[in-house]
């Protein structure tokens, strides 16, 4: 990978990594589904203006907004307002092993040992996180997490059934579009407090919502759309590693966590098995 590239690549686990963050701290001010309501209409605004309508794919752009983003955020965001954030960008990593569930069951993808070993590990790093005593309260919110990213993964289904039909930018701006009015009526339908919040919310609050709407949604992935076209999945995919990373140290550095010394083995446990599903090489076929 060209050094230009690679560049680009590291930006992104640094853009979503710390949006984390500050979407923790966003979340002491606005409930979950109203900041990541604001925020997909933000990105909406901001990407439509350049990009062209989907004709043909409205509908199945609409499903997976509601599943890929208003369904996963919801989940993952109400966790991570719950838990600390250095835990939840942990938790969240079991993306990557159910994606490969999901491949292996509904593609028939093959997954070797070394896969299978991965997903194992992945599984059992959250588990002793989320077994520990000092960790009781923060059960729930991180099995909302884990939600989230199974979620995830049945969204990343859906966007390859889609086979390229539509670009990855023109993607953004369209789920940003329908899931951001669905955000919106989940947080009318489910949450409380939503005028207070907007009327009391402080530069933090609004800075976070342009956060995540800007760097770390339209510019985020759209960098990550741009080193993938450009570049093999096996030698993108591996810097996604350092996205617990980033995300551990932000959440120490900015919000002043103090992860312990267990969720830091089960973190390290979560990271090694992620990266036995990254590095193996697919298997040759004849």
């Amino acid at each position: 990978m060209p050094f230009s590239q690679l560049a680009l690549a590291l930006l992104v686990p640094l853009l979503w990594g710390l949006g984390f963050v500050f979407a923790k701290a966003g979340l002491s001010e606005f409930p979950p589904l109203l900041l990541m309501g604001m925020r997909f209409c933000l990105t909406a605004i901001i990407l439509l203006p350049f990009v062209k309508m989907p004709r043909g794919h409205l509908i199945w752009i609409a499903a997976l907004a509601f599943i890929g983003s208003t369904i996963q955020y919801g989940l993952t965001f109400t966790g991570l307002k719950h838990m600390d954030a250095s835990l939840a960008i942990i938790v969240v990593q079991l993306e990557v092993p159910f994606g490969v569930i999901m491949g292996a069951l509904l593609f028939r993808e093959h997954v070797g040992w070394q896969k299978i070993l991965g997903i194992l590990l992945a599984f059992a790093g959250v588990a002793l996180i989320a077994g520990m005593p000092e960790k009781e309260t923060a059960l729930w919110p991180a099995l909302l997490v884990v939600g989230g990213a199974f979620t995830w993964a049945v969204s990343q289904i859906m966007v390859k059934q889609m086979k390229g039909a539509v670009n990855g930018f023109t993607l953004i701006a369209w789920v940003g579009l329908f899931a951001g009015p669905q955000m919106l009526l989940g947080s009318f339908l489910f949450e409380q407090g939503q005028w207070e919040a907007v009327q009391t919310a402080t530069w933090i609050g609004w800075s976070t919502v342009v956060y995540l709407a800007v760097m770390m949604t339209a510019i985020g992935y759209s960098i990550w759309f741009h080193v993938l076209n450009h570049n093999p999945v096996t030698q993108v995919m591996p810097v996604l590693l350092l996205l617990p990373v980033v995300g551990v140290i932000g959440s120490v550095v900015i919000l002043g966590e103090k992860p312990g010394f267990m969720t830091l083995v089960g973190g390290l446990i979560v990271i090694l098995g992620v990266s036995l599903i990254i590095f193996t090489r697919e298997r040759s076929r004849g």
